[in-house]
């Protein structure tokens, strides 16, 4: 397929602060081992799509770095990922991407320069695993195609919905409606359900490029997406598979403890077409004690522990003896003390935690803010790189 891969990666994602304190989204750390950017980056590898652009932004440094690390093609394998970021203008000011139509326009020139026919836009934070060459079929009738998912009504003022004919031909667009409007004329086939847009497109090169100069909005699907169908043919590719859209702490929670049950989430156990990440060559985990059940536990992670429940370990973490993990997510590199409690939790990278700390959210609260220890939606998260002293206590 003669295409190339445009991810949007700049988003600053303040719905998952304090995560973001540290990361980019795409580089937050996912299932113990990848980061969120492998997601998108693999699936366009297994299309052969090999020609990719990363626009990135906020907090990019850890991303380009991972990137650079990971995905090096060979001589017997053309292909290329570039990393872009907002450029100076002509005032020595950086020009920021306002948003995901805007992020592209404003790398163009740069894009253009390649000389693939389509070009496949992604985000750069969601979990799927999406056959792009069968996707690619609808353009031969069509400029562009929009991947569609079926979802329930009460959430689609989360997504732009859409209302197709019998051919799979876009005849209406409404971004993310809100509560209460009538969609009954946006009714997928099942009569309960409505087509909600994943964010996920492929453009004909001319119309990408004459939309962007014509239409000055910033976002395709708040603003571009409607024009966009009084001029030319739009289709929609239905995606019944796993997709999840990272978008607050609590989406991204559940998604990583869903990888902890057999067959849930993101298939990252799949042979044939895996995630790729960076290689670490580290030992297997080590493990001298501990009752584990329902959990992942990653290379180079030496356990001690009393018991760890349905939680994920991420590689290089360090459990002493006497501690509960349960419901929690350790993203790596953490060094946990003796005798700790830790329940429902998200610990960043890199943090350092004494002996007999006690994490549970004992009073159940929805929301904190405190020195390197939040909550968010009821989920406890330490920022990377805190310090916890001994007794330690929420």
């Amino acid at each position: 397929m003669d295409a190339a891969t445009i991810i949007l990666a700049g988003g600053k994602g303040t719905r998952l602060h304090p995560l973001t304190l540290h990361h980019c989204k795409p580089a937050i750390s996912f299932g113990g081992r990848y980061r969120l950017i492998d997601i998108p980056i693999s699936n366009s590898i297994h299309a052969n799509l090999t020609q990719i652009y990363v626009l990135a932004q906020y907090l990019s440094g850890e991303l380009q770095h991972h990137i650079s690390q990971t995905y090096r093609f060979g001589m017997f394998q053309s292909g290329s990922i570039d990393v872009l970021t907002p450029q100076e203008n002509e005032k020595e000011e950086k020009v920021w991407f306002e948003g995901t139509a805007d992020a592209v326009r404003k790398t163009l020139s740069t894009i253009l320069k390649s000389d693939a026919a389509y070009f496949l836009i992604l985000s750069g934070d969601q979990l799927y695993h999406i056959d792009f060459n069968a996707m690619a079929t609808a353009l031969s009738g069509a400029d562009i195609v929009i991947a569609a998912k079926p979802v329930s009504q009460d959430h689609s003022e989360r997504f732009g919905i859409l209302q197709v004919d019998e051919k799979s031909v876009v005849r209406e667009f409404l971004e993310k409606p809100k509560k209460g409007t009538n969609l009954s004329r946006f009714l997928h086939r099942s009569g309960s359900e409505v087509l909600a847009s994943m964010g996920i497109y492929f453009f004909r090169r001319e119309v990408l490029q004459e939309l962007l100069e014509s239409h000055p909005g910033v976002d395709f699907g708040r603003d571009l997406l409607g024009p966009a169908l009084r001029k030319w043919k739009v289709a929609a590719y239905l995606y019944d598979g796993y997709w999840e859209d990272i978008g607050t702490v609590r989406s991204y929670y559940e998604a990583n403890l869903l990888l902890t049950r057999n067959g849930g989430g993101v298939n990252l156990y799949d042979e044939e077409k895996p995630i790729y990440t960076r290689q670490t060559f580290l030992p297997g985990p080590q493990i001298k004690t501990a009752k584990i059940r329902d959990s992942i536990l990653c290379d180079g992670s030496r356990i001690n522990a009393a018991e760890i429940e349905h939680s994920v370990i991420g590689m290089r973490s360090q459990v002493a003896k006497g501690t509960i993990l349960r419901n929690s997510l350790l993203l790596g590199s953490s060094s946990i003390g003796e005798n700790c409690r830790i329940e429902g939790a998200i610990i960043d990278e890199n943090v350092r935690m004494g002996n007999n700390v006690c994490l549970i959210n004992k009073s159940g609260r929805d929301h904190f803010d405190g020195d390197g220890v939040f909550i968010r939606d009821g989920i406890l998260v330490v920022t990377a790189g805190a310090n916890l002293q001994d007794h330690f206590t929420l």
